[in-house]
């Protein structure tokens, strides 16, 4: 045993333990932190504008802050990027998050000297977790990758900015910088093609053990490896013992992720987003990811079908049932108020609180009234592709409406890793699976309202020309799994061969 799998077992059980400790105290974690971010904050701009110095109460906050996406912040946000201080926290933040907005453009979020150990530490600790578990060491002897955007930050208003990633990388440990891959020119590559291919050429002869990436980047770089050697992933990296994936449901990719490698490696699940990071799987044996309960942000739930009423229900922790869908609202040491971050939750267990992530609140299709979301398409396709034997590269789902009754559809675009021999058979199981997970549904087949969905093949490589073709081919974007408009399944269609 090398000096680093050796040291890492020490701090493993004891973050571990540390981590079931908190998990079993979350609720007055969740309440203690509330009182504390109110407090902290009261002498803000925000604070004074949403009188939080009379905030007593759940109940007080509800009524002076409102639930607000990214538009809603904006205007605090351009007063801290005019150069002014203590708006959304006190003093000024470390650094500014650059992400993608749908209806904003780019979007700058707030991280602050308060706000960053939850983005740091908590990859560690799913790290951590999985090694105390697992007893699982070895890994950390071999060369990891930690792929990001580009670490190079420009300023405004004397404040670095880039992307999450990339920001990010500036923290990873000294004792982990000769493990990671790729190197740091590389990583400054914007050009994700080239990126690629460069890391590629830099990984292919190593001992790699650990890869992170979201599922649809690790498939672009193993089918590249692949093409470039001949030889499975597995023979490649004998090593190769963990997968650390986010931001996209891990199973739809993850049977044709694992016969591209050749055999199964353990897998980590993380919930990070610019916003902060929500969540992580501690154990491999149980459903779901733990919350991050003491970290910074306290979590409240909006039953997903209020989120646009005017006054919706706000829950904290304590109030959570297993099986509701939520939207997640976040208050942070970041000087997020009532920020609705875009994704809904759903919890497995209160005894820990674990959550799955159940797709996007602006990611369904309702053009019939059936409102139809991300994990049930998923889970649909899933099942489907298990018993057909089908690999899923990618896909996503727009409605077909036709004016005249019964004539109006769904229309599922897959790429396949192999295409089914029985393509009428899958759609119709595919079909059958939503109708049982969605009664809207199912009463407008029954109704004749709809018909039956119908399969469009995307050729291979389809997605990724299609992404390059908008100009968001990358390591760090991803299709929407749903939409209730054809933007995206029109723009498609140069690559698909409709059924």
């Amino acid at each position: 045993m090398k000096v680093k799998s050796l040291l890492a077992k020490p701090l493993a059980y004891f973050v571990h333990s540390q981590v079931k400790k908190g998990a079993q105290t979350a609720v007055p974690d969740q309440e203690a932190l509330f009182k504390k971010l109110v407090a902290a904050a009261a002498d803000t701009e925000f604070g004074r504008d949403h009188k939080f110095a009379q905030v007593a109460s759940h109940t007080d906050f509800r009524q002076a802050v409102p639930i607000r996406d990214y538009e809603g912040l904006k205007p605090y946000i351009e007063k801290i990027k005019s150069g002014k201080h203590n708006i959304l926290w006190k003093g000024k933040p470390i650094y500014f998050a650059k992400t993608s907005g749908t209806t904003s453009g780019v979007k700058y979020i707030p991280i602050t000297k308060e706000s960053i150990p939850n983005h740091i530490n908590s990859a560690r600790n799913a790290l951590l977790c999985y090694m105390a578990e697992t007893g699982n060491t070895a890994f950390s002897d071999g060369k990891m990758i930690f792929l990001s955007g580009s670490p190079v930050l420009e300023r405004i208003a004397d404040i670095p900015t880039g992307r999450l990633s990339g920001i990010v990388n500036h923290h990873i440990p000294k004792y982990l910088r000769t493990n990671q891959l790729p190197s740091y020119e590389t990583n400054c590559v914007e050009d994700w093609e080239t990126k690629l291919d460069r890391i590629v050429g830099e990984t292919i002869n190593q001992n790699m053990t650990l890869i992170s990436g979201i599922p649809p980047w690790m498939q672009m770089y193993f089918d590249r490896l692949v093409e470039k050697s001949g030889k499975k992933i597995a023979d490649l990296f004998p090593q190769f013992s963990v997968m650390v994936h986010g931001g996209v449901n891990f199973q739809p990719y993850a049977a044709r992720l694992f016969e591209t490698i050749g055999r199964k490696v353990d897998a980590i699940e993380t919930f990070p987003a610019s916003e902060g990071f929500f969540a992580f799987q501690d154990t491999q044996d149980g459903e779901g990811l733990l919350l991050n309960t003491a970290s910074g942000i306290f979590f409240e739930f909006v039953p997903a079908a209020e989120i646009f009423n005017e006054a919706p229900t706000r829950l904290t922790l304590r109030d959570v049932k297993v099986g509701e869908n939520y939207a997640l609202i976040i208050n942070s040491n970041a000087g997020l108020w009532g920020y609705n971050i875009g994704d809904t939750v759903k919890f497995v267990s209160t005894d820990p609180y674990r959550v799955v992530v159940s797709g996007r609140i602006k990611h369904y299709i309702s053009a019939f009234g059936e409102h139809v979301i991300g994990e049930e398409v998923e889970a649909s396709l899933l099942k489907a592709a298990q018993e057909h034997g089908v690999p899923i590269t990618e896909f996503t789902v727009a409605p077909v409406v036709d004016g005249g009754r019964g004539k109006s559809y769904h229309e599922w675009l897959i790429e396949f890793g192999t295409e089914p021999a029985d393509l009428a058979g899958l759609a119709q199981k595919i079909d059958d699976n939503l109708r049982q997970k969605n009664i809207y549904y199912d009463d407008l087949i029954r109704g004749n309202i709809l018909l039956p969905l119908k399969i469009s093949v995307v050729r291979k490589n389809g997605f990724i020309d299609y992404m390059k073709s908008v100009g968001k081919l990358g390591g760090q974007n991803k299709v929407p799994r749903l939409s209730n408009d054809r933007k995206i399944a029109d723009a498609l269609m140069p690559w698909t061969e409709r059924s």
